[in-house]
C-alpha cells in the first residue's frame, strides 16, 4: 500500500501541508464528498472485484466528468444507485435536495469496472469546486455464493490553502452554530430536539452544560450533575444504549446520548479555570469557566470559578496510582456526540482554550454544534474502528433486531452491532435451561465473515491458519486459530469450503480479513480477501431439539444433507420451507456445547427466518437466549472467547485449543513458534471449581502463597454444576487437576477465594451432547 494514500491518523495538518481524509462508501451504498477546486481523491478498493461509479455536481447541478477529468461519456445513473437504499444513500439524497437537484438528473462514469486486483485506485482532481458522490454498486448476494459489494475508500487530498468542511447535516439543522476556539456559546434547547457537538479538526475537547429551562425561570439553577450521572449509570460517562442518560442533582434526567463517534470523554475534571492556568504560570489565560460565565450571564445563571461540566473528548483516566491523568484526545475530524433533549434546555458548549498540554493536542481548535428538530429520528450507535486508524463506524442493527427488540430492551453494543445480554420474559438462568433441555434462539451476526475465492485460495488459508485445509472436504467446516509469527493468536475461526478454490471464513475481528489480504499481497497469491459481514446474518438454534425444530421448517434438494443426516461441523445449502422458499446455509455448529445448529441467510430474509424458528420452536418450549446466558453456556463447555482466554499473547495451546493446531509439512504463519511453545509449555488453560459465591471476574490473579501463577480468564455461576466455575491459565506446575489455589481480590492479598483445579471442559468433555 502506498503510505501516502494511508487514511489520516490523529496528527492535526501543520502550515505548507496537504491533509487527507479518509471517505469508506459502504458496498452496495453510496457518499457525497465536497471538493473545491484543486482537490484531488483516490477511489481505492482494498478488497478487489468491486466496480465503482463517479457522479460529479457543481453549484448549479450535474456536471460533466471533464470536472473530474473524466473522459467519455457518462453510463451510470444516479437514481438507480440510490434507489435500493444502500448504506449512505439517505445521506446523498438529503445533500442532493438541500441543493435542489434530482438524483434522475445525475449521470455519471464507472471509474473501477469490478474486474480488477486488491488495491486497485483511480486518482481524479477535481478541476472547479464540486460535489462528488461515489457508489459501490452491488445487489444482496446469495448465503451459498460469494458475490457480495464491498467497501470503496475515496482518500481525499485538500489543495494548499485548504478549510476543511464540516461533515453533511444529519437532518435540517434547526440551529448550525460555530464555537470559534478558546471561545463559548450559549443556546436554547426545546424538548425532543437533538444536539450535535462536532469537533472539526480532530482533538479538541468541548465542554457541555445543560439546565433546566424551566427551572431557570423560576430562578433555580438545576443543570447536569457528573457525580449524580456516574452513579447512576454506574459508569465513568454515559453512551448510547441503555445507560445512556446524564442527570441532574435532583436525578431528573437532562439529556440523552444517541450517538457517539469517539467513547473517550470526562466527566471528574472542571473545565478550565483561571487557577488552574495562574497556578502553571500563565496569568490571564483563556479559560473555560470564564468563557460560560460570560455567555450564561443573560440567562441568569450564577459565575463560577470553575465549572463541573460534561467534557466531551477529554481524554483522561485514572492510572495504578489513582492520579488522575490525561493525553491527547482520540477524536478525528469531524467525530461528534449527539444528544436528545429530555426537557427544555439552555445550553453552552466551549472550544476549550488550554494550549499548555495535550489536552486539545498544543492547539485549540473550532467546534460546532447543530441543533435538529424533534420529528427527526437517529439511530443508536457509537463507532466501531477495526484498528486506531480505520473509519469510524456506527453500531447498526442485525437483521434480526426487529424481532428481538419486542422481547427486551437489553442490548449493549458488541464489535460494532447491537446484541441483547438477556430478554424481558424470564431472565439469563430460564434461557440458559432452555438451551440445556429444549432449544435456544441467539443472534450472532456480528460474526465477521469473509469470502476466501481465487486459484490461490487454497494456498493462502494453508499459509495462515494451523489447521490442514487441503484436508477439508466441499461442504466441510473446520474450527482452527490464526496466529502471528511469535506463536500469539490473532483470532479464531471456522471455515467453510464451498468449492474447491471458494472458502468462507468466519471470526471474530474485523482484522483477520484485512491481515489475510495482506498476506494474499505479500506473496502474490491470486486469492481475494471479500468482506461479507453485512451479505451474512446468521441465528444459532441450540438446544436437543434443535434438530427436531429445523426439521419443520428447512427444505434440502436430494444432492444435499437433510437436517436429521447433517453430521458435526458440516454445512447445506438449503431453503426455507420448500424449493422456492429463500436460500439459506445450515451449518452444524455453535458455541454451546449442544447440539446446535447456525442458519446463514441475507439479511432481506432474515425476518422470515426467525419467525419460521420461533413458529417451530416456541411450542416445544424454545426461548431466545441473550449474551448473559451464552457465557454460562460455552464457559461449563470450555469454549474461549477472544480478548477474555487468549489474545496476542496467548498461543493456542495456552487457550486449550492446541487441537486445532495441526502437524502439516507445509509452512505457516507461526509454525516455528508453536512448535517450540508446544515443547516447552509454560502455561495451561485449566477449569476452576471455586469455593462460595464472592464475585470471580476475568483478569483476577491466582496465588500458590504468595507468588502469582495464573489468572482467571472467565467465570461464571453454572447453574447445571451448582456452583461459581471459571477458566483459568496457570503455570503448568501447578496445573494438575485437584490442586488447591487461591483466587486474590482487593490487591490480591487482602482478600483470598479458594478454589482447586478442575477438569478443562467442566462439562460434557467427551463432547456427547454436542455430537449426538
Amino acid at each position: 500500500m502506498d503510505a501516502s494514500l494511508l487514511p489520516p491518523g490523529p496528527s492535526r495538518s501543520v502550515a505548507g501541508a496537504r491533509p487527507r481524509e479518509c471517505v469508506v462508501v459502504r458496498g452496495g451504498g453510496a457518499a457525497a464528498i465536497v471538493l473545491g477546486a484543486g482537490d484531488a481523491i483516490a477511489i481505492r478498493d482494498a478488497e478487489g472485484l468491486q466496480p465503482a461509479l463517479v457522479f460529479a455536481i457543481d453549484g448549479e447541478g450535474p456536471a460533466d466528468g471533464t470536472a473530474l477529468g473524466l473522459e467519455g461519456p457518462a453510463d451510470a445513473a444516479l437514481a438507480a444507485v440510490l434507489d435500493p437504499g444502500g448504506e449512505g444513500s439517505a445521506q446523498v439524497a438529503h445533500a442532493l435536495a438541500a441543493r435542489g437537484i434530482a438524483p434522475e438528473a445525475v449521470t455519471g462514469h464507472r471509474v473501477l469496472a469490478g474486474d480488477h486486483p486488491a488495491q486497485t485506485q483511480v486518482a481524479l482532481t477535481a478541476q472547479r469546486d464540486l460535489m462528488v458522490v461515489v457508489a459501490a454498486p452491488g445487489g444482496p448476494m446469495a448465503p451459498d455464493g460469494q458475490d457480495a459489494p464491498t467497501d470503496i475508500e475515496v482518500i481525499v487530498t485538500r489543495a494548499p490553502g485548504y478549510e476543511r468542511p464540516l461533515p453533511e447535516p444529519l437532518a435540517e439543522p434547526k440551529l448550525d452554530l460555530r464555537v470559534p476556539a478558546a471561545q463559548a456559546r450559549a443556546f436554547r434547547v426545546k424538548a425532543g430536539d437533538y444536539i450535535q457537538i462536532i469537533d472539526v479538526d480532530g482533538r479538541q475537547c468541548s465542554d457541555f452544560l445543560a439546565f433546566d429551562a424551566a427551572a431557570l425561570e423560576q430562578g433555580a439553577e438545576f443543570g447536569l450533575d457528573a457525580t449524580t450521572t456516574r452513579t447512576l449509570m454506574g459508569a465513568a460517562y454515559p453512551g448510547p444504549g441503555l445507560h445512556s442518560k446524564y442527570y441532574d442533582e435532583r436525578q431528573i434526567p437532562l439529556v440523552e446520548v444517541i450517538r457517539d463517534t469517539v467513547g473517550r470523554h470526562d466527566t471528574f475534571a472542571l473545565a478550565c479555570s483561571a487557577k488552574y492556568y495562574e497556578d502553571m504560570g500563565y496569568p490571564g489565560h483563556a479559560n473555560c469557566s470564564d468563557n460560560f460565565n460570560a455567555v450564561l450571564s443573560p440567562y441568569g445563571i450564577r459565575p463560577r470559578a470553575g465549572w463541573p461540566a460534561i467534557n466531551f473528548f477529554y481524554n483522561t483516566a485514572v492510572d495504578h496510582t489513582n492520579a488522575l491523568t490525561m493525553d491527547e484526545p482520540w477524536s478525528r475530524p469531524g467525530d461528534y456526540v449527539l444528544m436528545k433533549a429530555l426537557t427544555d434546555l439552555v445550553c453552552a458548549a466551549s472550544s476549550c482554550a488550554d494550549d499548555i498540554d495535550p489536552a486539545n493536542g498544543w492547539v485549540p481548535t473550532d467546534i460546532h454544534v447543530r441543533v435538529y428538530d424533534s420529528a427527526e429520528s437517529f439511530s443508536r450507535g457509537t463507532a466501531f474502528r477495526m484498528n486506531a486508524a480505520a473509519e469510524p463506524r456506527l453500531t447498526r442493527e442485525s437483521a434480526f433486531h426487529p424481532r428481538l427488540s419486542q422481547m427486551t430492551r437489553s442490548f449493549v453494543e458488541y464489535r460494532g452491532f447491537w446484541l441483547p445480554t438477556c430478554f424481558t420474559g424470564e431472565g439469563p438462568i430460564a434461557e440458559y435451561w432452555a438451551c440445556r433441555e429444549k432449544a435456544a434462539v441467539m443472534d450472532l451476526s456480528p460474526l465477521r465473515k469473509f469470502e476466501v475465492t481465487g486459484p490461490d485460495a487454497e494456498l493462502l488459508l494453508q499459509r495462515t491458519v494451523t489447521r490442514d485445509m487441503r484436508k477439508l472436504a466441499v461442504g466441510q467446516v473446520v474450527y482452527t486459530a490464526l496466529t502471528y509469527d511469535h506463536g500469539g493468536m490473532i483470532d479464531d475461526a471456522t471455515v467453510f469450503r464451498l468449492a474447491p478454490s471458494n472458502f468462507r471464513v468466519v471470526c471474530g475481528e474485523e482484522f483477520t480479513g484485512s491481515w489475510l489480504r495482506d498476506k494474499a499481497n505479500e506473496w502474490g497469491l491470486n486469492a481475494f480477501v471479500r468482506s461479507s459481514t453485512d451479505q451474512l446474518h446468521n441465528i444459532a438454534v441450540q438446544g436437543p431439539l434443535s434438530r427436531e425444530i429445523l426439521a419443520e421448517m428447512i427444505w434440502t434438494s436430494p444432492t444435499q444433507a437433510s437436517i436429521a443426516e447433517l453430521k458435526w461441523f458440516r454445512f447445506a445449502v438449503t431453503r426455507l420451507g420448500g424449493p422456492m422458499g429463500p436460500a439459506l446455509v445450515v451449518s452444524r455448529t455453535g458455541y454451546t456445547g449442544e447440539l446446535g445448529y447456525e442458519i446463514w441467510c441475507h439479511p432481506k430474509d432474515a425476518g422470515a427466518v426467525f419467525d419460521a424458528v420461533w413458529a417451530a420452536g416456541a411450542p416445544k418450549g424454545m426461548k431466545p437466549l441473550g449474551l448473559s446466558a451464552l457465557d454460562m453456556l460455552r464457559i461449563e463447555a470450555g469454549l474461549v472467547f477472544a480478548g477474555y482466554d487468549f489474545c496476542d499473547q496467548t498461543d493456542p495451546f495456552e487457550a486449550g485449543i492446541g487441537f486445532a493446531v495441526a502437524e502439516k509439512e507445509e509452512d505457516f504463519v507461526g509454525k516455528a513458534a508453536l512448535a517450540r511453545r508446544k515443547a516447552s509449555p509454560a502455561r495451561k488453560m485449566v477449569g476452576l471449581k471455586i469455593e462460595g459465591n464472592d464475585a470471580v471476574g476475568h483478569g483476577d490473579p491466582l496465588y500458590m502463597g504468595r507468588a502469582q501463577v495464573g489468572v482467571v480468564t472467565s467465570a461464571t455461576h453454572s447453574p447445571i454444576l451448582k456452583g461459581q466455575i471459571a477458566l483459568a491459565r496457570i503455570d503448568v506446575a501447578h496445573a494438575a487437576t485437584g490442586t488447591p489455589v487461591e483466587i486474590g481480590k482487593l490487591d490480591g492479598l487482602r482478600k483470598r477465594i479458594g478454589a482447586e483445579i478442575a477438569p478443562f471442559p467442566h462439562f460434557d468433555p467427551q463432547k456427547i451432547r454436542v455430537r449426538a
